[in-house]
C-alpha cells in the first residue's frame, strides 16, 4: 500500500526543518518508494523562517487516510508562533486526529504542537534542548527525555532539533522501506553520519558509509543487498573493476571495517530481526543468515552481542 506523508507547515516555520526531510522523503521517491509527499498548511500560503513564501499549500486534510504519516515541522520564534490563530487551527486539527489509524512525527519544536494537542500525554518524547522544559509544561505528563536524537514511541516519532528531522527522515524511510533504500538517500544527500534514536550504535545497514568513495559503496550495496550470499573477493572486485588486494586496502581505509567484517555485521543485524520470530529454529535463523551452521552463527554472533540468540530472542 502506497504510504501517503502529510508535512504540516506553520507561519513562520524553520526553513531546514522542513526542507530537508522533504527533500529525503522526495528522493527515496526517485528510488522507487512507493510513497507520496504532500504539504499542508491551516493557510494556503504561508512565510517561512527565511522570509521566502510557500504557496499552493493543501489544506489540512480531513480525513487522513488510514495509515497515514504526519510530520509536524517546527518553528522560529515557537512562544510567539505557536499563539497565532494559524497554529492554534493546526493545534485543534491535530487533536481531532486522535484515535485514527496513523503516524505522527514532530521535527524541533513541532513537538509543542503535538503535547498541545494531547498526543503526548505519557508518552515518552523529546524535542530541542533549548525547549525540553517547554514542552515540560505543555505535556506535563509526558516522559520528556534529554540528549536524544529523536525517540520512537510506536504511534508517535519526536526529534530534536532541525538537522536531526533529516535523521528521523531517513529512519522512517528505513521502517517503511528498507535499510538498503535508507542508505542510498543518505548517500545521495552526502550525509556525513546517520544518527539513530535511543540506541547510541548506528543501524548496523547504515554505519560505515560515512565516505564518499563509489568504489567502496557499490561493493557495500552489493553486500547490503544480499548479505546471506557467499561473496568471494573476486567477485566483489569484478564489480568494482579493481582488483582484489587493491579493494581490500580501498575498503579498510575508507570504511574502518574489513569485508568480512562488514558482511558479518549484516548478517547479525539479519539474524536480530529474524530471532523475532519464535517459529524460526536457531539452524534456521543462520541458514537465512547465510552462515555455514548454526555453530558458526553462535561464534560470529558472540563477536557482536552480549547475550546469546536464545537469551536475546527471549528478552525481544
Amino acid at each position: 500500500m502506497t504510504l501517503a506523508v502529510f508535512f504540516v507547515v506553520t507561519p513562520n516555520v524553520l526553513l531546514l526543518d522542513y526542507a530537508g526531510p522533504a527533500e529525503a522523503m522526495r528522493m527515496a521517491i526517485d528510488t522507487g518508494a512507493d510513497l507520496t509527499v504532500s504539504t499542508c498548511a491551516p493557510e494556503p500560503e504561508i512565510t517561512t523562517s527565511m522570509g521566502v513564501t510557500l504557496s499552493a499549500l493543501a489544506p489540512l486534510p480531513d480525513p487522513l487516510p488510514d495509515g497515514a504519516l504526519v510530520i509536524v515541522t517546527g518553528n522560529a520564534q515557537e512562544e510567539l508562533d505557536y499563539a497565532r490563530p494559524e497554529a492554534l487551527a493546526t493545534i485543534d486539527w491535530l487533536a481531532a486526529q486522535r484515535g485514527r489509524d496513523i503516524r505522527l512525527a514532530s521535527i524541533c519544536s513541532g513537538a509543542l504542537l503535538l503535547a498541545r494537542a494531547g498526543w503526548l500525554a505519557g508518552r515518552p518524547c523529546t524535542t530541542h534542548y533549548a525547549l525540553l522544559d517547554l514542552l515540560r509544561q505543555s505535556a506535563p505528563s509526558a516522559r520528556v527525555m534529554e540528549d536524544r536524537i529523536f525517540v520512537d514511541d510506536g504511534q508517535v516519532v519526536t526529534s530534536a532539533g532541525i538537522t536531526t528531522g533529516i535523521d528521523l527522515a531517513l529512519y522512517l524511510i528505513e521502517q517503511h522501506f528498507g535499510a538498503e533504500r535508507a542508505a542510498r538517500v543518505a548517500r545521495r544527500l552526502v550525509m556525513y553520519a546517520r544518527r539513530g534514536p535511543n540506541d547510541p550504535q548506528l543501524s548496523p545497514w547504515l554505519t560505515h558509509r560515512n565516505h564518499l568513495h563509489p568504489v567502496v559503496h557499490k561493493v557495500q550495496d552489493a553486500i547490503s543487498r544480499d548479505p546471506a550470499r557467499r561473496w568471494t573477493l573476486d567477485e566483489l572486485a569484478a564489480l568494482a573493476h579493481v582488483g582484489p588486494r587493491h579493494l581490500t586496502r580501498l575498503f579498510s581505509r575508507h570504511a574502518g571495517i574489513g569485508i568480512v567484517a562488514y558482511q558479518q555485521a549484516l548478517r547479525i543485524a539479519r539474524a536480530r530481526q529474524l530471532l523475532a520470530d519464535p517459529t524460526l529454529s536457531m539452524e534456521r535463523v543462520a541458514e537465512q543468515c547465510g552462515f555455514a551452521s548454526a555453530r558458526d552463527f553462535r561464534r560470529v554472533w558472540a563477536l557482536h552481542v552480549a547475550d546469546s540468540p536464545r537469551a536475546h530472542r527471549a528478552m525481544h
